[in-house]
């Protein structure tokens, strides 16, 4: 059950950056371009965790999942501080 929810939440994370960055393409909103960043770095980390719990279970990633994560967060919260003015 775990390798579905770990599998649907990576194809979320990575369709969720798809549209962004599409809907980034037609209008030109800047903001658009850093939350589909940030969501290419939660589907990193999706990844490192699908890579982390099921495919090495004996070396553990957590620091690397935990600096995808702080990369992705850091990307949008520059975009919203930024982009806003």
């Amino acid at each position: 059950m775990a390798e579905t929810i770990y599998g649907l939440c990576t194809l979320t994370s990575l369709l969720c950056a798809w549209m962004l960055l599409t809907s980034h393409r037609r209008n030109g909103v800047r903001l658009l371009f850093w939350s589909g960043l940030c969501f290419i770095g939660l589907s990193i980390n999706n990844i490192l965790l699908v890579l982390d719990k099921l495919v090495f279970p004996q070396i553990d990633l957590l620091l690397l999942r935990l600096f995808s994560a702080l990369v992705a967060l850091l990307l949008l919260l520059f975009g919203l501080i930024y982009e806003n003015k």
